[in-house]
């Protein structure tokens, strides 16, 4: 029963002196308000990165020739030395066919890209300016290609070397008009002093990369992929194998340990090579590092923000102080008329608390709040962290028992003769 009188005498107290008790709060509320907002922004930040590169194929494993290291241990990337790269230095079909067919239980496909160089498609004055991008049917899943019309390069195409292309919506904005269905259209496209003649077979959705950077063209002059058998790419090239591969493991398979095996796998295969070997990595291991960043400087910051929970349980501290001196004669008259010190000392304990939750709750909505509005503004996914709101809030009321026990004790503690004597 004395608990609740106790809370409503600590209500009445901090009613009485509103803007105190406001200013008292104010440390709890920025502090807690900080580190919810801190944490929510760093989870939505990690969110969107890791969505991204998952989208952008985070577990893909990507294969590539590149030189062995020099008799200074260092790699050299001399350009010259890209000039004797011989078609026997490169992946073949064959070892393509090898490698699927000994890790056919954890791939899923092999993707083949290879770009022979930048083009303008015209049609009188009509332009599309275009990326041209030789590639098989299994770069389709690799490559994050999102189609809304006909169809990617098939196998046939790859077989017969077909001229055929599949092109972005932006591009058939630009090159078709009135609503002209694409499908099946000729185009011209224009590089150097060579003219290339395609046939539209499909039109996927143009998405911006994030490892391009901002396309800051405007929508008629922008640059976008343009897709053709990769076996058409090379017919008329002098090298006819690949210098780079992408490798999609199938589902629930420990790219870690794929990544290993085909580490080994490649060492041994180019063992008598004495110039190139072949280099594979994953995104896997680059998205855990710059997770590990991203919490690694939410959690520095949210430290920095907690201390200022610290200055406000030191505030809260100071005006329970003064709360006390003030409240001498009535703490004398209670403790005269029979009031035991426990009593004085959970009713001083109890409004510290109730300061420190109204600070808590606020601080936890302003938190909510101001970490929403950032996550819209940064265009992330909105993650409000529970566990951080209950810790946070646990920790406003260990602050308000923690520095409201001194006060109390002191309360408790004073002479009920000298306390009415108190002027």
């Amino acid at each position: 029963m004395f608990i609740k009188e106790n809370i409503i005498l600590a209500i009445a107290g901090i009613k009485s002196n509103k803007m105190r008790s406001v200013l008292t709060m104010l440390g709890i509320i920025i502090g807690i308000s900080s580190v919810i907002a801190i944490v929510s922004i760093g989870n939505a930040m990690t969110s969107s990165l890791t969505n991204t590169l998952a989208k952008n194929g985070a577990t893909n494993i990507n294969a590539y020739v590149s030189p062995k290291v020099d008799e200074n241990g260092g790699e050299s990337y001399d350009s010259d030395i890209w000039k004797n790269l011989k078609e026997e230095d490169c992946f073949s079909n064959e070892q393509l066919d090898n490698v699927k067919k000994l890790f056919s239980d954890r791939i899923e496909t092999i993707a083949l890209r290879e770009m022979t160089g930048m083009g303008k498609a015209k049609d009188g004055y009509l332009y599309a300016n275009v990326k041209i991008n030789g590639v098989n049917d299994g770069y389709k899943e690799t490559g994050n290609i999102n189609m809304i019309k006909g169809r990617f390069i098939t196998d046939k195409d790859l077989k017969g070397s077909r001229k055929v292309a599949v092109v972005s919506d932006k591009f058939v904005n630009n090159m078709f008009k009135n609503n002209t269905d694409p499908l099946g259209k000729e185009i011209k496209v224009y590089c150097s002093d060579v003219v290339q003649t395609y046939v539209i077979v499909g039109v996927y959705k143009y998405e911006a990369s994030p490892f391009e950077g901002p396309n800051k063209a405007t929508e008629k002059d922008m640059q976008t992929h343009l897709y053709i058998p990769i076996t058409t790419a090379k017919a008329s090239a002098k090298n006819k194998n690949y210098s780079e591969i992408t490798i999609k493991p199938k589902a629930n398979i420990d790219v870690m340990k794929l990544t290993d095996d085909l580490v080994k796998y490649f060492d041994k295969l180019y063992k008598t090579n004495k110039q190139w070997h072949v280099d594979v990595y994953n995104m896997e291991s680059q998205l855990k590092e710059m997770t590990s960043a991203l919490n690694t400087v939410s959690l520095a910051i949210s430290v920095i923000a907690a201390i200022s929970l610290l200055v406000g349980g030191i505030g809260v501290m100071n005006i329970m102080l003064v709360s006390v001196t003030e409240r001498t004669k009535e703490i004398g008259t209670r403790k005269a008329l029979g009031a035991k010190s426990s009593y004085i000392k959970t009713q001083f304990i109890i409004e510290s608390v109730i300061i420190c939750a109204i600070g808590g709750i606020i601080g936890i909505l302003l938190g909510m709040g101001i970490g929403a509005i950032a996550c819209l503004l940064l265009k992330a996914p909105i993650i409000i962290s529970v566990s951080t709101i209950l810790i946070s809030f646990t920790f406003s009321m260990a602050i308000g028992v923690f520095f409201g026990y001194y006060p109390a004790k002191k309360a408790a503690n004073l002479d009920p003769i000298e306390a009415l004597r108190y002027e």
